[in-house]
């Protein structure tokens, strides 16, 4: 039995291939609310819900129900009479911008050299229809599952994943699943995923000041790594621009950062470029607001407030990636230590903040962080605006459903070696019961998504359907 929908995955890959073609070709970069001519309210703009509709279309040319929470989200089932448990695949055909630096067109979907390229590719279009296919297959074989199996399509994701909590109050929660939108063999575990502001309020300047920091602005979104940050100073003496200037070109020289003082008008411009990353992993760059924070460090400004946020950024942050100087350096066996990045920061007359987004260890609570953190700020005028909390998920490799994954993975691949992982970054899964991130990118293949040129090989997306085949059977046939 297991060869005959093996067999039939096989048999559609060239209409796999094409229906993937099809959904990138479709930009579906979240977008404004759009009211259409009729009434309807389309959340994520015209892009994501025509590939909304494309998605359900395929669904019911192969013969599955379909779904639309009032285009928050949908999904598409194969609904199998008398059964009572739900098993769900969490997907999502939302992308994020496009970007530039591309040698294909990010919406063409060329094919070469055995790769599709294109924005989706591989988050998530590609893995959501090799799901998708993995379920017609073992339709198309003439099993008959003991559980309904529902293809959830997300459609806000990459911006938020408000989508979905809409489809929960429409449909409920599957029992179990998994989400194709992270890594083989199988991600057992997520970290509490948490964002906050430290702000301290800052006197309002009046008169002839020797050296004021005017403004300070780093960083964009808080789960990235800020690749460049800036600071306006104004000095009442012109001399002390010239000071400040060598201060800064010996600065750089001493650290090997990169920073630049330039005059603008009557104010001097220092600006910080360090390495953008995700905020998940800021060990791959270099938080451009801490090599500003360090070098304003060795200014003396008149606002002592201002003084005393800068060296309590540099005391307690600085280039650390795991709170350990803040208070909240936890860790734990499964999951290893927390992580810490500074997304956002920003200084001006009246405010000094800086937006934290922490990746706590899945036997720590997001109470052991704050406690932690207000213990340190205790006898300082910085206070702690509490944004989100989403606590961590995890599931032992005993459970038999993640044995189920895992024994999948290692049966279409042979590999015994690389291991399940528990990572900082957040997907569907934490929004679901019993749901892990599995797949679709294989141990050591290149990562390009969100980036230019993101591509899939043909190859491993068809090794991907077959392993998703393998974990639907398992899970629901056997």
């Amino acid at each position: 039995m297991t060869q005959d929908y093996i067999k039939r995955l096989e048999e559609s890959r060239e209409e796999l291939i094409q229906t993937l073609r099809e959904s990138v070709q479709i930009n579906s970069v979240g977008g404004e609310a759009v009211t259409e001519p009729d009434g309807t309210v389309l959340p994520f703009g015209r892009g994501v819900e025509a590939a909304f509709q494309h998605m359900l279309g395929v669904g019911r040319a192969m013969g599955f129900e379909t779904f639309d929470a009032h285009h928050y989200g949908g999904h598409i089932e194969w609904k199998v009479p008398g059964a009572v448990e739900t098993f769900g695949i969490a997907a999502h055909l939302d992308v994020v911008p496009e970007g530039t630096g591309w040698t294909h067109g990010p919406f063409d979907a060329e094919i070469e050299d055995g790769r599709m390229y294109g924005r989706g590719t591989a988050d998530d279009k590609g893995p959501l229809v090799a799901a998708l296919y993995a379920v017609k297959a073992i339709k198309d074989a003439g099993l008959t599952p003991n559980k309904n199996i529902r293809l959830i399509l997300g459609l806000d994701e990459e911006t938020g994943m408000a989508g979905i909590d809409e489809y929960f109050a429409e449909m409920g929660m599957p029992d179990l699943g998994f989400t194709p939108d992270a890594a083989f063999p199988m991600i057992n575990g997520e970290k509490g995923i948490m964002v906050f502001e430290l702000a301290q309020k800052l006197n309002r300047r009046t008169g002839k000041e020797t050296l004021s920091l005017r403004k300070l602005n780093g960083g964009t979104a808080y789960n990235a790594v800020p690749g460049t940050a800036k600071a306006v100073l104004v000095a009442s003496d012109p001399f002390y621009y010239s000071n400040i200037k060598d201060r800064a070109a010996a600065y750089a020289s001493e650290t090997g950062y990169k920073l630049s003082a330039k005059r603008s008008g009557s104010s001097l411009c220092i600006e910080a470029t360090g390495k953008a990353a995700h905020g998940a992993y800021p060990q791959n760059g270099l938080n451009a607001v801490s090599i500003l924070m360090g070098f304003l460090g060795t200014l003396h400004f008149d606002a002592e407030d201002v003084n005393d946020f800068i060296a309590f950024y540099n005391d307690h942050i600085g280039f650390e990636y795991h709170g350990e100087s803040i208070g909240c350096g936890l860790e734990d066996e499964p999951s290893g230590k927390l992580i810490f990045n500074v997304g956002v920061a920003e200084i001006n007359d009246d405010l000094a903040t800086v937006t934290v987004n922490i990746r706590y260890p899945v036997t720590c609570t997001g109470e052991d962080v704050y406690n932690g953190i207000n213990a340190v700020l205790a006898d300082t005028d910085i206070g702690l605006v509490k944004a989100r909390d989403a606590g961590p998920i995890y599931m032992d490799l005993s459970d038999p459903f993640a044995a189920s994954l895992l024994a999948s993975y290692v049966e279409e691949t042979g590999d015994t070696e690389t291991k399940p992982i528990v990572m900082g970054g957040g997907t569907y899964a934490k929004k679901f019961r019993r749901m892990l991130a599995f797949g679709a990118m294989f141990p050591g293949d290149e990562d390009r998504m969100h980036q230019a040129d993101e591509y899939i090989s043909l190859d491993r997306l068809m090794q991907t359907a077959r392993i998703y085949a393998h974990a639907i059977y398992k899970n629901c046939c056997e």
